[in-house]
């Protein structure tokens, strides 16, 4: 997992569709603030976002 080693932040953008997936996957990627293709965002990196990030590592990538 890629993290920005000075701040404590990981950047993740959205790379599937929510479109047919289980509700408890939409609900983390709206958790993690993505809600639309090819939005990004900078997360602080705790334990609880990268369960989320892997719950969801299907249809997100991690940028570095």
């Amino acid at each position: 997992m890629a993290k920005d080693k000075k701040t404590g932040t990981v950047t993740v953008r959205q790379i599937g569709s929510p479109i047919r997936r289980p509700s408890d996957q939409r609900a983390t990627l709206i958790g993690l603030g993505l809600n639309k293709m090819h939005k990004t965002r900078t997360l602080e990196d705790t334990p609880q976002v990268r369960g989320m990030i892997k719950k969801v590592a299907h249809l997100v990538e991690v940028v570095e």
